[in-house]
């Protein structure tokens, strides 16, 4: 299958590093966080349970930069997880993947995108969904946007997208890898 890219990517896209530490400091204006990285940098109250294996794969880039849908499909969920480290302004969409539903995460958006995404709007491959949030506004990250794909069908405007490292094995048969849809970014 052929997919639309969720974010428009310049050659210089760094794929960071996050299992030291410190955070990477990047050198491009664009960077890439891996999945399935374990990562020590949680330092948030939501964080304490010893979560720190990364569910997702991160799209860094300027706030207001747009976040494109991968393919066809419907908002299902929207909303904002608003803890401290959390996604902030959150969508989740729901796709036919070869006859299987299949749903998607975008974490860390901007308070427009709800706006712009409500739930129930049907969305083409490539048309914008949202835009990378302000640190201000989107958990206190710099600017990105979380991908997370999900084979249950989420409840809520969340997903998990840092699990136990005793929960990795089961949340990665749950939470496909995102470049099932991401293409190979990294």
């Amino acid at each position: 299958m052929s997919f639309h890219p969720v974010v428009h990517l310049p050659p210089d896209a760094e794929v960071l590093d996050f299992t030291g530490r410190t955070p990477p400091s990047p050198t491009s204006a664009y960077t890439i966080g891996r999945y399935d990285e374990d990562r020590t940098i949680y330092t948030q109250a939501l964080f304490a349970d010893a979560r720190t294996v990364h569910m997702g794969v991160d799209i860094g880039g300027p706030a207001g930069t747009p976040v494109h849908a991968f393919s066809e499909g419907v908002v299902l969920r929207a909303g904002t997880n608003d803890a401290d480290g959390d996604y902030g302004p959150t969508l989740v969409t729901e796709h036919d993947h070869d006859g299987v539903p299949l749903y998607a995460l975008f974490g860390h958006l901007s308070g427009a995108s709800l706006a712009h995404s409500p739930v129930g709007r049907r969305f083409a491959a490539g048309d914008v969904l949202g835009w990378l949030g302000t640190e201000a506004e989107n958990g206190g990250w710099p600017p990105h946007v979380h991908v997370q794909l999900s084979w249950e069908r989420p409840a809520t405007h969340d997903l998990p997208g840092v699990v136990t490292r005793q929960e990795r094995a089961a949340a990665r048969r749950r939470y496909p890898d995102p470049r099932l849809v991401l293409g190979p970014i990294y």
